[in-house]
C-alpha cells in the first residue's frame, strides 16, 4: 500500500499474526499501531479500497473513536467526555458521530462511564436545578484497572488488623522522631497507607519500616522501581538482624515470559488468584505507578496485607495513564504521613529542595557538586551535553562514563532525549545499528515493560541477531525477541519519565523551554547522587516552570471510585 517498511513490523507487533487479514477487512485498524494519525489511516485505506474509501465509513468512526481515546490517554487521562469526542469525530467528518461511538462500544475496547457531579456544600443552593451526571467514554483497557484498582484499595483496608500489638509498636516506635513513629504506626496499623518525603529520608524510612517489621517475625519487603535502584536499596539497610526482601516491583511481580498480553503490557504470575505471601509492603517511588500497574499490585496483595507507598511531595505523574497515588491520597480514605523536612544536606539536595518549594537559586557548591552550563540553543545544548559526558565530567570530577545519565524532559524535540542519544552514540559507540538500530556497546533503557525488565531500567548491548538482542541488564543477561526490541531505546539520555527512581553518581539535565514544570525539574535535579551540571537551553522559561507551573491536570475517576 506504499506505507513505509518499517511500520510493518509494527502493525504485526499490534495486531498479531492475522494483521494482514484484519487490515484488509478494516484499513482504519492502522490506528492502533503507535504513532500512525487519522490522515496516515485514511491514506493507507485509499490505497486498499480506492473510491470505496469514504469519510463516513463506520469502520472509520469506530476507530476513531478508540484513537481518540487511546490518545488521550498517552496524556494520562483515564476518561474523556462523550461531547468531546463527538464533537472531535464532527471535525474529522464522521457523518453519524454518536453512531460511530455506539459502533466502538459493541466492539467492547471502549466502555461508556457516567459521572456524577462532585457535591459542593459551599456552593449548594436547594432551590437550584440539580447538575446532569456527565457521560464519558474510556478505553476499557484503563477503566477497567481503574476500578480494579479502587476495589484493590477498599478491600485492603477493610480487611486489615493491626500487624503487631500495641506493646510491640511503642516497643519499635521507642525514640524515633514524631513523624517516624506515626509513619511506622500507620503502615502497622492500616491496610494503606501513603508517605510523602525527600527521597533520601524516605528510602531509609522505607527500608527501616520493612526492617522492623521483619525483626518481628512478620514477612516484610520493600521494592523500587528498577533492578539498580534496589540494589542500592538493599545496601542501604541496616546489616545486623532479620533482612526484608528487597527488590524491584516488577520482580516481584513474576513477569512470565511468553504469555499473551495487551500491548505494551506484561502478565504478571502474581496476582488475586495467586497473591504475594507478605504481610507488609513497601513501594517506593509511588507516584510512578499508572492505573494498570497499580491495579495489579493491589490485586497481588492478600487480604489482610498492608500497603505502603511512597513517594515525594509534588511527584510528577506517572507515563502511564492515570494517577492513582495522587487520587488515593484525595480521596481522603487512607492515612497520610508527611515527614518533616530537615536541611539539606549537600549543593544538589539544597537547589532540589529550593526547586521543589518554588524557587530556582544559585547555590554554593565548591566542589562543583552543580554546575550550570549556560547553551544558547538546542543545538549548543546537545554539543555541550556531549561534552559533558565525554570530558569534562570523567576528567574533572573522575566519575565514569558508565555512570553519567543524560536526561531530558522528552524523548522527541532538538534537544530531547532522540536527538542526545544520536549524538552521543556517533561519540561514544558508533556503528551502523546492525541489531534493529542497535550495536554491541550500546547503552539501552527500557521504554514499554518487559517480561524480564522493569520500564525504566538500563542495561548494555553485547549481541544480537535473528534470535534477538542479547543486553546485560543490573539483574542479569537477557535476550530480548526481535517482536519486543522495539520497546527499548538507546539510553545515554532517557526522559524523566524513564529515569525516575533511580539515582545515579552523575546527571546532565538538558532543559529546553518546551516540557518544563516544578514536578520535572525537581525530579531530574534529584536523580542526582554526587554531581549534576544542568544544560540550560530554556531562559527565563526555566524560573517561570519552577515557579509557577504544575504538572497537567489528568481526567481520572480513582479517587471517586474508592470513596464509594
Amino acid at each position: 500500500a506504499g506505507a513505509p517498511a518499517g511500520l510493518a513490523a509494527r502493525a504485526a507487533a499490534r495486531l498479531g499474526a492475522g494483521a494482514a487479514g484484519r487490515l484488509r477487512e478494516d484499513p482504519w485498524r492502522l490506528l492502533s499501531v503507535p504513532g500512525v494519525q487519522p490522515a496516515q489511516a485514511d491514506h493507507f485505506a485509499r490505497a486498499l479500497l480506492g473510491a470505496d474509501a469514504r469519510p463516513d465509513d463506520p469502520r472509520r468512526g469506530r476507530a476513531l473513536v478508540l484513537h481518540l481515546l487511546t490518545d488521550a490517554a498517552r496524556r494520562g487521562h483515564t476518561v474523556t467526555p462523550l461531547d468531546d469526542v463527538v464533537k472531535a469525530l464532527e471535525r474529522a467528518r464522521v457523518a453519524d458521530a454518536r453512531g460511530a461511538v455506539e459502533a466502538a462500544l459493541d466492539e467492547g475496547e471502549v466502555v461508556a462511564l457516567t459521572e456524577e457531579p462532585e457535591f459542593d456544600e459551599e456552593s449548594f443552593d436547594e432551590d437550584a436545578e440539580p447538575s446532569e451526571p456527565e457521560e464519558t467514554l474510556g478505553p476499557a483497557r484503563w477503566a477497567l484497572a481503574e476500578e480494579a484498582a479502587a476495589e484493590g484499595f477498599q478491600r485492603l483496608t477493610l480487611t486489615a488488623v493491626p500487624l503487631l500489638d500495641d506493646a510491640a509498636v511503642k516497643e519499635l516506635r521507642a525514640g524515633l522522631p514524631e513523624d517516624r513513629s506515626l509513619a511506622l504506626t500507620a503502615a502497622l496499623r492500616t491496610g494503606v497507607s501513603v508517605l510523602r518525603g525527600a527521597p533520601d529520608a524516605l528510602a531509609e524510612l522505607a527500608g527501616g519500616i520493612a526492617a522492623a517489621a521483619a525483626s518481628r517475625g512478620l514477612r516484610a519487603a520493600v521494592t523500587a522501581p528498577t533492578e539498580r535502584a534496589a540494589a542500592d536499596l538493599a545496601a542501604a539497610l541496616p546489616g545486623d538482624g532479620p533482612a526484608p526482601e528487597v527488590t524491584s516491583l516488577h520482580r516481584l511481580l513474576e513477569p512470565q515470559d511468553g504469555a499473551d498480553a495487551a500491548p505494551g503490557a506484561v502478565v504478571y504470575g502474581r496476582g488475586e488468584q495467586r497473591p504475594f505471601e507478605l504481610d507488609l509492603l513497601v513501594v517506593t517511588d509511588a507516584a510512578a505507578l499508572d492505573v494498570e500497574l497499580c491495579a495489579v499490585l493491589v490485586e497481588a496483595c492478600p487480604d489482610g496485607a498492608h500497603l505502603v507507598l511512597c513517594a515525594e511531595p509534588g511527584s510528577p505523574p506517572p507515563a502511564g495513564p492515570g494517577r492513582p497515588l495522587d487520587d488515593l491520597e484525595a480521596s481522603e480514605t487512607v492515612p497520610v504521613v508527611v515527614l518533616d523536612a530537615e536541611p539539606p544536606s549537600g549543593p544538589v539536595a539544597v537547589l532540589t529542595e529550593a526547586v521543589r518549594g518554588g524557587e530556582l537559586t544559585a547555590v554554593d557548591a565548591p566542589g562543583r557538586e552543580v554546575v550550570i552550563v549556560p547553551a544558547a540553543d538546542p543545538a549548543e545544548a546537545v554539543h555541550r551535553a556531549v561534552q559533558l559526558v565525554t570530558d569534562s565530567i570523567p576528567r574533572a570530577l573522575g566519575i565514569a562514563v558508565e555512570d553519567v545519565q543524560v536526561v531530558a524532559a522528552a524523548a522527541g524535540g532538538e534537544a530531547g532525549a532522540a536527538a542526545l542519544n544520536a549524538a552521543l552514540k556517533a561519540r561514544l559507540n558508533p556503528g551502523p545499528g546492525a541489531f534493529g538500530g542497535m550495536d554491541p556497546g550500546d547503552r539501552v533503557v527500557v521504554a514499554a515493560p518487559l517480561p524480564r525488565a522493569a520500564v525504566g531500567e538500563t542495561g548494555v548491548v553485547v549481541g544480537g541477531g535473528p534470535h534477538g538482542l542479547d543486553v546485560e541488564f543490573p539483574g542479569g543477561a537477557v535476550t530480548i525477541a526481535p517482536a519486543d526490541a522495539a520497546r527499548l531505546r538507546h539510553g545515554w539520555a532517557v526522559p524523566v519519565a524513564l529515569a525516575r527512581g533511580t539515582r545515579r553518581p552523575a546527571v546532565v539535565a538538558v532543559l529546553v523551554p518546551e516540557g518544563l514544570s516544578r514536578p520535572l525539574v525537581a525530579t531530574a535535579f534529584g536523580l542526582a547522587g554526587r554531581h549534576l551540571s544542568v544544560v540550560q537551553a530554556a531562559g527565563p522559561a526555566l524560573a517561570r516552570a519552577v515557579r509557577e507551573s504544575g504538572a497537567r491536570e489528568r481526567r481520572t475517576r480513582l479517587a471517586r471510585l474508592v470513596m464509594r
